[in-house]
Order: C-alpha cells, then sequence, then structure tokens
C-alpha cells in the first residue's frame, strides 16, 4: 500500500498529469488549421501541402468538400481558418457577411477547366464535342451519367451549363446521377456506377483517375468560367497565413498547372 503521506504528492502530479494531456490537443488544434478546398484541389492541393511542410515544418488540415457546402457551413460557424473555392462568388459572399480576415476578399488562385471521362470498358466514347452522348442517348446505351450537383458544386453547374450549350440536357436529366461533390463524382464515372461523366481536369491528371478511363477537354466557352478564389478567414492563425502565402507562390503554381488549372492572367 502507498504511505498516506506519499497519496497528496501522487495526486497533485497526476493532476498535473492530466491537465497537461487535455491541453496538448487544444495546443496542437491551435498549430494545426483546418483549411477547407474545393474537392477538385484534392491532388494538387496535396502535393502544395507536403511542400509546405517540407519548407516550413508547419503541417494544416485539408477538408474536401463542395464549394458551396463549405460557405453554408462557413456562414454557420464552422472553425476553418481559409477557405479555396471553386467559385469566386462563395468568397464574395463570405467577405460581405463579415466571415473573412478583415473583410478580405481573397484573390484567384486558378481557374478549373471540364472534361468527358468515361470509364475503362464503357460503351461511351470520350470527344470533345459530345457527339456519341447525343448517339448514346438516342439509341438507349446510356443509361447512368455522373455529374456534381449543380445546386452546391461548381463543377457540376459547369457541367449543366456544357449539356445545356449542346442541347443535351433534357435528354440526358433522366440518366444522372449526381455526386455531393467533383471528387465523388469522379467515383461514380469511373466505378461502374455510370457509363461515364463530366468532372475536373485537375482530376483526371492524378495517375490515379485518370488510368481508369478516357477523358476529352470540353470548350471553355460552354460554360461560365470556373473563377477559384481562396480567402483567409475571421479565425485565421500564423500558420494559415503561411500557407495562404505559399498557396501565392511560384512553387504552387508550378503544381496547380501540372494539374491543368489556367492561372490568373496567363491564357489556357
Amino acid at each position: 500500500m502507498l504511505r498516506r503521506s506519499l497519496i497528496r504528492p501522487l495526486t497533485v502530479l497526476l493532476g498535473v498529469a492530466l491537465y497537461s494531456a487535455l491541453l496538448v490537443p487544444a495546443q496542437a488544434q491551435a498549430d494545426l488549421p483546418a483549411i477547407a478546398g474545393a474537392s477538385d484541389l484534392k491532388f494538387a492541393l496535396d502535393e502544395i501541402a507536403a511542400k509546405f511542410r517540407a519548407d516550413t515544418g508547419r503541417e494544416v488540415k485539408l477538408v474536401y468538400g463542395s464549394s458551396g457546402n463549405f460557405a453554408t457551413q462557413i456562414q454557420n460557424g464552422a472553425p476553418f481558418q481559409m477557405f479555396l473555392s471553386a467559385d469566386e462568388g462563395f468568397v464574395f459572399r463570405l467577405a460581405d457577411a463579415g466571415k473573412t480576415l478583415q473583410g478580405s476578399r481573397g484573390e484567384l488562385y486558378a481557374i478549373g477547366r471540364i472534361v468527358l471521362l468515361t470509364p475503362t470498358g464503357s460503351s461511351l466514347r470520350a470527344d470533345a464535342e459530345l457527339n456519341d452522348l447525343r448517339a448514346a442517348l438516342k439509341d438507349g446505351r446510356l443509361k447512368r451519367f455522373a455529374i456534381a450537383n449543380p445546386e452546391h458544386a461548381p463543377y457540376g453547374r459547369a457541367a449543366e451549363e456544357a449539356l445545356r450549350h449542346r442541347g443535351l440536357w433534357e435528354a440526358v436529366k433522366p440518366t444522372l446521377v449526381l455526386g455531393e461533390n467533383i471528387s465523388q463524382t469522379a467515383q461514380f464515372a469511373t466505378s461502374g456506377s455510370a457509363q461515364g461523366g463530366i468532372i475536373a481536369l485537375s482530376l483526371v491528371k492524378a495517375p490515379e483517375i485518370g488510368r481508369l478511363g478516357s477523358f476529352a477537354l470540353l470548350p471553355d466557352t460552354w460554360h461560365q468560367p470556373l473563377r477559384q478564389r481562396m480567402v483567409l478567414l475571421a479565425n485565421a492563425g500564423e500558420t494559415a497565413k503561411a500557407f495562404y502565402a505559399h498557396v501565392s507562390a511560384p512553387a504552387a503554381r508550378a503544381i496547380f498547372i501540372r494539374y491543368g488549372f489556367t492561372l490568373p492572367g496567363e491564357s489556357s
């Protein structure tokens, strides 16, 4: 048995240890800012964050999803410190609502593109004019076609605009499988859940997705530009600010180019 004279010091030590253990997650969380990123950034931003970690020793927590859903979450108090949207309109709305750092409206970091992706073995052929998609709708080959939900995913909205431009929207609507974001849409388009889909060029540039099928780049004149804007949010700390600067630097811009993004001020 412990001697009574040792119980109180031991109790104090255990209390200090428990208090310290409880403090560590809070301190770690303060040094690990949550960054909200549009799903089309998944592979590019993972690389950028890895270089940021190698260059600075700092970490960020990347969370991917649809830009519209993120904007709603941030509006409702979600503790993100930085937002990289696939649609600059969501950033402007957050700035107008007082949710960004010192009212900042952020900066344009990239312009996205969309592609028609068909998985290996699909009866649908990937072509830049969507001619085979039109034929497949007429001859009954097309059963399921994937796009992101246009209500909150900018790439889904661009897909709808492109399909409307080609006069295919009403015909394709009964076949649509809607992804919550563009990453989920890519899963639908490559997993056999659909015979193809319209997704982000940046995703098919990654070998993990590109090797699963064929794709054709759709003309950017068929839809409104996918102007992607980032902004620091009102509670941004030093690590988030450093990451924001890192994303604007030449090394990060080179990664964006490799994943098919057009950069501000540069031609496609």
